[in-house]
This record gives C-alpha cells, structure tokens and sequence, in this order.
C-alpha cells in the first residue's frame, strides 16, 4: 500500500520561504515510471498544479511559478520537498503532494493521479 503524508509548518510569514516535505512508503520514489507531484488549492479555487520530480530526480516547474519553486528528494528518506519562496498571502493553500503513473507537466484530471497525501494547510500571515 503506497502512502503519503506531507509535513512542514502550517503558518508562513511573507516573504519567507514555505517548505514541505512528503514522505512516502509502499514504494520507492526511484521506481520508474512513477512522478512525484506538488499540488495546491487555494481557497474556494481550483487545484494547482506546481511542479514535478521524476524518477530520475528530473524536475519540471508551473511556469508561473518557476521562478520561486523548488523539489529536491532524499533518496535515503524516501521524501521529496518543495521549497517556495517569497511567499504572499495569495500562496495561502492545502498543499499535496501525489503519486502519478508517468511524467506530465501539467495537472491533468485529478483521477490521474493514484495517490494522494491527505493535504497540509499552509497559511501566509503576518
């Protein structure tokens, strides 16, 4: 049974820097052909799409927010990260992290995706 589960700090102040980390078991994140996706959905808006690392370690970002993203792993922890910086309140989400069968860079529907971690709400607030 494969499980996710993200963790970090549900408040941010602006400016800083959000970060996340999901963890999973059941499965290695170096398996081929699975993706390792960051979601988000804001508040009363849809979901989000942010960015995408594969098996490989290969990275591939939302080009809207590229410029202030990054997913790193650690293989050793089986985890994969995002960092996001200099945050705004419009940053403020349930962020998941979710298990796809090939890469894609893009969101696609949400059945495309066959596991999900059960969500983190980030807040930005000063």
């Amino acid at each position: 049974q494969v499980q996710l589960q993200e963790s970090g700090p549900g408040l941010v102040k602006p400016s800083q820097t959000l970060s996340l980390t999901c963890t999973v078991s059941g499965e290695s994140i170096t398996n081929t052909p699975y993706s390792w996706n960051w979601i988000r959905q804001p508040p009363e808006k849809g979901l989000e799409w942010m960015g995408v690392m594969a098996y490989d370690g290969s990275t591939y970002y939302s080009p809207s927010l590229k410029s202030r993203t990054s997913i790193s792993r650690d293989t050793s922890k089986n985890q994969f990260s995002l960092q996001l910086s200099s945050v705004t309140p419009e940053d403020t989400a349930v962020y998941y992290c979710a298990r796809r069968d090939g890469l894609y860079t893009e969101l696609g529907p949400p059945e495309a995706y066959d596991y999900w971690g059960q969500g983190t709400q980030v807040t930005v607030s000063s």
